[in-house]
């Protein structure tokens, strides 16, 4: 029998059953990338992260690899974060910061920030303005944004008011046949500067409670938007979880607590 460690954190949360769920296994080597993708479908979290020295490139302390329930992820923050708690608090990482080399999202650096906190540099993501929004968007959600844009594989729906944002229950059938990966809704916020929700159907990931990956569109739009490089966020789904997000130079930090839920180990065979 082959056993492997596993750890459940609640991320950009300081409470449990709050904030995003992420599955963190650190590994000795590598397992095939099936099973990291069936030990994620087992998990059925919206993703499991999984870190090994082996691989490691430019420096870095590990390499990070992340998993939907269906598809291998090219970024995800909230997993960052989680396995980043991971190495501080259970697996005795001496450092203040840990560096994380990955196939596509470049090189990600999570530090410990003041007050129990973590701090993640991820890139920022840039977009295009979408002029005609797809009739296809609003029946989906059910309401129709009053800006569109494109960021890499992710629409992005700008609201005006919260309560759209709060209110959208989207049909996940037909947001699953949009052109895109996932969708990004965002109003500004009262308290926070501004509030988002993240659909991924398509993925396994009917919502994400917490989705550092779509901050790296949210913060850049708000920032330009509010003109201001220091904005706080309120992910507002049903779990809900906040973030302060900083922009500079092409990068977006996002800074957040996390808290460990489980602890065990699982079987690979």
């Amino acid at each position: 029998m082959t056993t492997q460690p596993i750890y459940q954190v609640d991320a950009f949360t300081s409470t449990l059953f709050r904030g995003n769920p992420a599955a963190v296994c650190p590994l000795e080597h590598w397992l095939p990338p099936e099973t990291m993708l069936a030990i994620a479908s087992e998990n059925n979290l919206s993703e499991t992260a999984f870190f090994c020295r082996h691989g490691a490139q430019d420096g870095a302390d590990f390499h990070l690899r992340w998993f939907t329930p269906e598809v291998e992820m090219p970024l995800c923050g909230h997993a960052t974060l989680a396995s980043a708690h991971v190495l501080f608090e259970h697996l005795n990482f001496a450092s203040e910061r840990v560096r994380f080399s990955t196939a596509r999202a470049g090189a990600l650096v999570a530090a410990r920030a003041p007050g129990g906190m973590l701090a993640i540099d991820l890139p920022a993501r840039s977009r295009e303005r979408i002029a005609k929004i797809p009739p296809e968007l609003v029946a989906a959600l059910g309401r129709s944004p009053s800006e569109l844009y494109m960021s890499e594989s992710n629409m992005l729906a700008v609201f005006e008011n919260k309560r759209d944002v709060h209110e959208l229950t989207p049909h996940m059938e037909r947001l699953r046949k949009l052109d895109a990966f996932g969708v990004i809704v965002t109003a500004p916020g009262a308290g926070h500067d501004f509030v988002s929700r993240y659909f991924a159907p398509g993925a396994g990931v009917p919502e994400d409670p917490v989705t550092g990956s779509a901050h790296c569109t949210l913060a850049p739009y708000w920032s330009e938007r509010l003109g201001k490089t220091e904005l706080s966020a309120h992910q507002v789904s049903r779990r809900g979880g906040e973030l302060h997000c900083a922009v500079q130079d092409g990068r977006v930090t996002l800074t957040g607590a996390a808290v460990t839920y489980l602890q065990g180990a699982i079987r690979t065979a």
